[in-house]
């Protein structure tokens, strides 16, 4: 009988986006996660791994392996962001310090492991830098070829970066790895380019209280009131562990965003990026060629798309260009709810 198992390497920077991203997967039937890479960006690459394991466990999937790889960039210093993830990078949420370990392998063999033995049946899923992914490419220059397919949250094309008037952050804290992705893409069959969400599509996933509280009602957890004017580091009450956890995390990112100016809210980039990955999501898409900007300290980190074809160069992308924030919220809902109900 054929497998017709999704089989998804993530690498992630979680991150609490990154975080209801992996709820999303571990509650997605037919789902495989063959592993978890982790990078520094949100958090530093260890407080990465911890927070996986952590998740992990918490949803009755302790046996996933959890391999960290590059706790720096390829070129520049590290940047991390904890004013908008929290020290611990989840928010306000506490979980038990995980009884699991992180791998002794490196992210990169982790990588190339995978799609040597699986060649043409993994998909990567990668929502933080690209760090580990473009060191995975230098070892292996066929990596491409042999995913079955990619898809990066990153980049912002004819659209405001969320970091610098021009850049996205996943492609500032490394931008160098970026423009090694996109370059070992160049020319591939189109099935084979990644998908690339970015900011214009990303920003569209705006998570509210009210989906907070259709996820806890739908799980039987009573109501779970996030209040847009309620006083900062405020906890959640309920006793459903995994409610607790969502509502805690996404507290703070919209404490975050409150702060400054953008509403009582949450960008669940992540979110769109994993159901994309599982097929789960509808969206419209553009090919394009990609480059990013390294040298100017004006626009580093900058992704530009050439979708005219003006530099004469294959495409390297398949850059989204529309989705349904509704159809995302609905499943995210139905999903998270039920992965509550089993494991809360």
């Amino acid at each position: 009988m054929a497998d017709s198992r999704r089989r998804l390497l993530l690498d992630v920077d979680t991150g609490i986006d990154d975080a209801v991203a992996l709820l999303y997967l571990l509650a997605t039937p037919g789902v495989s996660i063959e592993a978890i890479t982790c990078t520094a960006g949100n958090v530093g690459a260890r407080q990465v791994a911890t927070n996986n394991l952590a998740l992990l466990e918490l949803c009755g999937h302790a046996g996933v392996e959890v391999a960290v790889g590059s706790e720096v960039p390829l070129e520049i210093p590290l940047v991390t962001t904890e004013e908008t993830h929290g020290d611990q990078g989840i928010g306000y949420a506490v979980l038990p310090p995980p009884r699991g370990h992180i791998s002794g392998r490196h992210a990169v063999d982790v990588w190339l492991e995978a799609v040597r033995c699986h060649p043409g049946q993994v998909t990567g899923l990668v929502t933080g830098p690209l760090t580990n992914l473009a060191l995975a490419i230098r070892a292996e220059p066929d990596l491409p070829m042999l995913l079955k397919g990619l898809v990066i949250m990153g980049g912002a094309f004819n659209y405001p970066g969320n970091t610098t008037p021009v850049a996205e952050w996943n492609i500032h804290v490394d931008p160098h790895a970026a423009k090694e992705v996109f370059a070992a893409y160049e020319g591939l069959p189109q099935g084979k380019l990644p998908v690339v969400c970015a900011l214009e599509t990303t920003e569209r996933i705006e998570c509210t209280p009210a989906h907070v509280d259709a996820v806890a009602r739908a799980a039987g957890a009573g109501r779970e009131l996030l209040d847009p004017d309620g006083p900062a580091g405020t906890r959640s009450s309920s006793d459903n562990a995994v409610v607790a956890c969502l509502s805690d995390a996404l507290r703070f990112y919209m404490e975050f965003h409150r702060l400054y100016d953008q509403g009582y809210i949450a960008h669940l980039h992540d979110l769109f990026a994993a159901m994309v990955a599982t097929g789960e999501a509808g969206f419209e898409e553009r090919l394009a060629t990609v480059d990013v900007e390294t040298e100017s300290t004006l626009t580093v980190g900058q992704t530009v798309a050439d979708f005219a074809g003006i530099w004469k160069r294959a495409p390297n992308a398949r850059i989204v260009s529309g989705n349904e924030p509704n159809a995302v919220f609905e499943l995210m809902v139905r999903r998270l709810s039920h992965l509550a109900r089993i494991h809360g």
